[in-house]
C-alpha cells in the first residue's frame, strides 16, 4: 500500500500549493496507488531507472532507493537494474547511482554478516552491550549464560570493535577465562604482542594484569567470559585502544582486508 505523501506541502505548500498537491495527491496519491495496474515494486524500479537516466542522483534518488528497498527490491536485484540500465543511461550515471545504491543497502550487509556469525556458533549474540557500552570502540553485545556459581557470558564484538585497556582485581583468586567460539579477534597484554584468536582457544587473564580484547578488523567475534570466582573482585577500566594501537597489534592498516 502506497504510504500517504506530504512532502510537497511540507516544502511548498505556501509558496506553490498547486504544484504540492499534484506531487502529494496525484502522482505519489493517484499514480502511486494503482497497484491493481503495477506494483510497487515495479514501480520503484520504473522510478529509479528513470531519475538515474537524467543523471539526479540526489537526496530524491536517495529517497527512491530507499523506497525500492522497502518495497522488496534486494541488494542484488538494484546491482542488476542499475547495471543493465548503465547500457542505456550512461557508465558515469551508473557510477553515481551505484554509490548511493551501496550506502542505502549497506545495513543489509552488516544485518547478513550478523546473521552468519550467529550460524556459526550455538550461543545467542544476545543484546547491545549498552550498560558497557563506554568502556568499548565499536558495538558489542552481550548474552548473559549462566550468573550463579560462575558468570558465564557471550561477549560478541562487530568487526573492529574491543575494549578498553582493563585490569582484573581480586583480594584472592579472580581474574577471566576467554574461551572463543566464532569469528577471529584478538588479544593484547599491556607491553606484549597482541595474540590471535579462534575459535577453541583460551585465554586465562590472571588479576592484575593490564589487557584489551576485541574482534579483527574484517571479522566479528565471539567469546565465552568465564569470571573466575575470588574475594573483593572488581574490574578497573582504563583508557581507550585507539585506532593506532589497534591496527598496529592486529597488524593491519585501517581498512585493510585479512588475507586470511
Amino acid at each position: 500500500m502506497a504510504v500517504k505523501q506530504t512532502a510537497g506541502r511540507e516544502a511548498l505548500g505556501e509558496f506553490a500549493p498547486k504544484f504540492a498537491e499534484l506531487n502529494d495527491d496525484v502522482l505519489f496519491g493517484q499514480v502511486w496507488s494503482r497497484e491493481d495496474k503495477l506494483s510497487l515494486r515495479d514501480r520503484s524500479i520504473v522510478t529509479v531507472v528513470a531519475l538515474m537516466a537524467q543523471g539526479l542522483t540526489d537526496s530524491s534518488f536517495q529517497y527512491h532507493l530507499t523506497t525500492a528497498k522497502n518495497n522488496g527490491v534486494t541488494k542484488t536485484e538494484i546491482a542488476e537494474i542499475l547495471t543493465h540500465a548503465a547500457f542505456y543511461a550512461g557508465w558515469p550515471k551508473a557510477w553515481a547511482a551505484f554509490r548511493m545504491a551501496k550506502e542505502v543497502w549497506a545495513e543489509d550487509d552488516a544485518a547478513d554478516a550478523k546473521a552468519k556469525h550467529q550460524n556459526e556458533m550455538v550461543f545467542p549474540i544476545g543484546a547491545p552491550n549498552d550498560a558497557f557500552a563506554k568502556y568499548f570502540i565499536g558495538q558489542s553485545y552481550l548474552a548473559p549464560l549462566s550468573t550463579q556459581q560462575v558468570g558465564i557470558y557471550n561477549v560478541t564484538f562487530e568487526p573492529g570493535c574491543r575494549n578498553n585497556w582493563h585490569i582484573h582485581h581480586a583480594k584472592n583468586g579472580g581474574g577471566q577465562i576467554l574461551v572463543c567460539v566464532a569469528g577471529h579477534g584478538y588479544y593484547q597484554e599491556w607491553g606484549k604482542p597482541a595474540r590471535e584468536l579462534r575459535p577453541g582457544d583460551v585465554v586465562n587473564i590472571p588479576v592484575g594484569v593490564k589487557h584489551w580484547h576485541g574482534a579483527a578488523p574484517d571479522s566479528w567475534f565471539s567469546h565465552l567470559a568465564v569470571e573466575v570466582p575470588g574475594d573483593e573482585t572488581s574490574n578497573e577500566w582504563l583508557e581507550a585502544v585507539d585506532n593506532t594501537v589497534y591496527f598496529k597489534a592486529t597488524g593491519k592498516s585501517n581498512g585493510t582486508k585479512s588475507s586470511r
